[in-house]
């Protein structure tokens, strides 16, 4: 996943959601099912990713035992907080036809 093309501006969204129904073919049950497992796969997706670019300017000062800083780790933090939270990234994917999922 890559968080630069993460660009969602509403922070409010109103659904219809029986216009979701018909275009998707099921139930809000089974939408609401899919829209929690992918907005976890998101999230993981996304804190492994933070964990990656953090532990590449993590600092070894165990010897003072004290809690520094870096100016990239801080940026890196500004950057993954401004990014909207995984329900909403999935709702959109769902509003774009970009999750597949399949009906039994």
């Amino acid at each position: 996943m890559n968080i630069e093309n993460i660009k969602i501006k509403k922070k409010s969204l109103i659904l219809d959601i029986s216009n979701i129904e018909k275009k998707n073919k099921c139930n809000i049950y089974k939408i609401i099912n899919i829209l929690s497992k992918r907005s976890n796969i998101i999230k993981n997706n996304l804190r492994i990713e933070f964990n990656k670019k953090k532990k590449f300017f993590l600092t070894n000062n165990n010897e003072f035992k004290e809690f520094f800083l870096n100016k990239e780790q801080i940026e890196i933090s500004k950057i993954f907080e401004k990014l909207p939270k995984s329900t909403l990234i999935s709702i959109f994917e769902l509003l774009n036809n970009n999750i597949d999922y399949y009906n039994n």
